[in-house]
């Protein structure tokens, strides 16, 4: 199919790019890599009248760590973090996820920041920055604000940003020793969708119990799933294969998915299942190894 017509725009600046936003209203997004608007565009899933490239507008591409964080900039593409050394080094978890996104030519051009941005409960870094506890930076007619990633995620393709706002950053805290990470997901074929995905970011203590611990699940909802009572259950335990079970099925009761031609509900829930104790067990052998 052919999208329905609409404006191209291409600021050279950040500032240019907001302006065109505020003056073009609801009608206009914001065009980062494309790869998950153009398709939907194309399937006519979704319109626009105006599409804002913001694919020139310098200073958004960083990978660096700085402040007590880890900060992505928010059109950073998914190649950059699979070849990051420091994200290789200390973020496991964002090396696997950019891993399993689609293929090497897609992440060449797909962003962080509209993975995040277009708000599909099936992308597969949301789930990640849940487990990370990241925050949002949002750029807009009104200054810079910031988002914590729980409240980032309002409905099925929407998010907390308002019509004029760029996510221009993303902040992740820099772990401390003894934490790792990981992202594990079931997908029907290299480069599709997740049928289910977990990721878990683990903490541990001096004894090898568990300090801190982030679980976040992927296609499990309306919006991107933390598994809250999962993580609670884990806090001060040493991760045991009973204790990784009965975290898992904390996990797999959050998970409220949709049936499709992937599963069905029974079937996706008990993947999250399966998914989060195999994620738990990598970040946890991470952790001990850091």
């Amino acid at each position: 199919m052919i999208p329905a017509s609409f404006d191209y725009h291409q600021p050279k600046t950040l500032s240019e790019a907001i302006g065109l936003l505020s003056r073009l209203g609801e009608g206009a997004k914001v065009l980062s890599g494309g790869q998950s608007l153009l398709p939907l565009l194309k399937l006519r899933l979704g319109s626009a009248g105006h599409l804002v490239d913001i694919g020139r507008v310098p200073g958004l591409e960083d990978i660096r760590e700085e402040g007590g964080f880890l900060k992505i900039g928010g059109r950073a593409r998914e190649s950059d973090l699979e070849h990051s050394d420091v994200v290789r080094k200390k973020y496991p978890i964002l090396a696997d996820t950019a891993a399993v996104i689609a293929d090497p030519l897609v992440r060449n051009m797909a962003t962080v920041g509209g993975n995040l941005a277009h708000g599909d409960p099936a992308n597969d870094h949301p789930a990640t920055m849940l487990a990370l506890g990241a925050t949002v930076v949002a750029t807009g007619s009104k200054g810079e604000r910031t988002i914590p990633i729980d409240q980032f995620f309002t409905g099925l393709f929407e998010t907390a940003l308002a019509h004029d706002e760029i996510l221009t950053e993303i902040r992740i805290p820099v772990p401390p020793p003894k934490s790792g990470g990981a992202y594990v997901k079931l997908e029907r074929k290299v480069g599709d969708f997740a049928t289910a995905g977990a990721a878990a970011q683990l903490t541990l203590g001096a004894g090898g119990e568990v300090v801190r611990a982030g679980i976040g699940l992927t296609n499990a909802g309306m919006t991107p799933v933390r598994a809250a009572a999962a993580e609670k259950f884990l806090q001060g335990k040493k991760l045991d294969e009973a204790t990784v079970r009965q975290a898992a099925r904390l996990a797999a009761d959050a998970a409220d998915p949709s049936p499709d031609r992937r599963g069905s509900v029974e079937y996706k829930r008990e993947m999250a299942r399966v998914l989060t104790a195999r994620a738990l067990k990598r970040a946890a052998s991470r952790a001990q190894g850091a």
